[in-house]
């Protein structure tokens, strides 16, 4: 039947966005098979039809079912904070859908995730046909809400998206056909135009955090001449600051300058290492690793991002306003070196590009500047495995491990400046292709997926 294909499709999607092992609670869930498909660590179903949660406590007894109207849910105050709660196919049925968000957004510690997913308004008579005839289970009345009616009602709640998708137009379970519309030509135009479920990933506004430390990580390679302004221009933020250097197979006397520096500031805290690998990435890595602050802010030695302008990425995280926060070069006007033409067209193509792969806003995928707080970068590292090594610049690995992760993107813009010391490291042509590559990888592993 046309709903189980339906359902199976809602039950990969959702295992692709929400880890194992972490604490769930669906609202409306029914027979409780998407909650146990994701294997959680603690798993909450609600429902209001104590026939179904009858059905739901026989089928999985690993799990915890109770028969709570979604409307009042203060009994499950007690079960939470909870990582992810799920909405799946129910908004529409609900009587009163801002007073749910409500009641949501009070479940939610500040790393929930709210995982959603609603019919499309396009597909309100199709549906009432397909329930007509069989094709698909009976529901109660539809609201039949738009994204832009749920984007407005959570932000009455204080709950904003973090992601949203696209998906579903094949709603028959036909071999290679439904993979090749549901996998593929639903995420490209015309067939956009036709799909049946929107999906959101949202999160629950927080309260300013207290005070936090800082990391600065600098990988430096040939950036002898710029060593000591990075410590002289690097503020000191939040609880206390510190600077770790990686240099890297550096061919100029970059490593004896960063010892030179750290000696000559004793008033600064800063660490020096050397990477034994090759890349950016790898330099990143080892100074996360050896980093000790509660906030991790990454700082390209040829210093075109001002270090002044930190402070602004440090609050972003700080607030809780943002989880990743990522320098944009390209709102500002630039000195007239700093970028060439075609690196800037490049860089503009591939902020679409990626943007619309990762569903999320991001407009300049390669300024060196990203900042998230050492929790969140643990998170990363730990699913690293999805992914594997496959990035030599570093940013891509912290970009896709932080959209796999639903973290909150916040774009910065940032004044970018011309080097006053050595040449780019970066070589147009061969980094071009790379990218190239890039967009190929995050198609596969990221857009086309469930």
């Amino acid at each position: 039947m046309a709903s189980q294909c339906y359902h199976r499709w809602v039950e990969r999607f959702f295992g692709y966005l929400i880890p194992q092992n972490l604490r769930v609670c669906e609202l409306g869930c029914g027979n409780g098979d998407l909650l146990a498909s994701l294997s959680p660590s603690h798993g909450v179903g609600v429902d209001f039809s104590s026939a179904m949660i009858d059905v739901a406590r026989e089928r999985h007894p690993n799990l915890t079912f109770c028969e709570y109207d979604a409307h009042d849910l203060d009994a499950l105050k007690s079960e939470g904070p909870f990582d992810v709660i799920i909405l799946s196919d129910l908004i529409n049925d609900l009587w009163d859908v801002q007073a749910v968000f409500d009641q949501v957004s009070r479940l939610c510690g500040p790393n929930t995730r709210i995982v959603m997913n609603f019919y499309s308004k396009m597909w309100e008579w199709p549906m009432r046909y397909a329930k007509n005839v069989g094709l698909a289970m009976p529901s109660l009345p539809q609201s039949w809400l738009t994204p832009e009616d749920v984007e407005g009602m959570l932000k009455l709640a204080d709950i904003e998206i973090v992601r949203s998708f696209n998906g579903f137009v094949w709603p028959f379970d036909t071999p290679l056909v439904s993979s090749l519309f549901n996998k593929y030509l639903a995420h490209l135009w015309p067939f956009s135009l036709f799909i049946l479920s929107h999906v959101m990933v949202c999160r629950a506004l927080v309260a300013p955090k207290q005070p936090q430390t800082v990391s600065v990580i600098i990988p430096a390679r040939n950036e002898m001449g710029n060593i000591e302004a990075a410590i002289q221009r690097t503020p000191e933020m939040g609880a206390g600051t510190e600077i770790v250097f990686v240099e890297g197979h550096s061919s100029d006397d970059t490593w004896g300058a960063i010892q030179k520096a750290i000696a000559n500031h004793p008033e600064r805290k800063c660490k020096a290492y050397q990477q034994t690998g090759k890349g950016k990435g790898d330099a990143v890595r080892l100074g996360f690793a050896k980093a000790t602050g509660d906030i991790l802010m990454i700082l390209d030695a040829d210093l075109t991002v001002p270090p002044e302008d930190l402070p602004v990425f440090y609050r972003a995280i700080q607030s809780g306003k943002a989880e990743f926060v990522n320098g944009v070069r390209l709102v500002y006007p630039q000195d007239d070196a700093a970028m060439r033409f075609c690196n800037l067209v490049a860089n503009k193509f591939f902020s679409i590009a990626f943007s619309w792969l990762l569903g999320i806003t991001i407009k300049d995928t390669l300024c060196g500047t990203k900042v998230m707080s050492r929790k969140h970068y643990q998170q990363i590292a730990d699913n690293r495995a999805f992914f594997g090594e496959f990035d030599p610049f570093g940013d891509y690995d912290l970009i896709f491990g932080a959209a796999k992760q639903n973290l909150k993107f916040i774009d910065v813009p940032i004044r970018y400046r011309e080097r006053t010391y050595g040449d780019t490291n970066i070589s147009r042509w061969r980094d071009g292709w790379l990218l190239l590559k890039m967009v190929v990888f995050a198609a596969r592993r990221i857009k086309f997926v469930p």
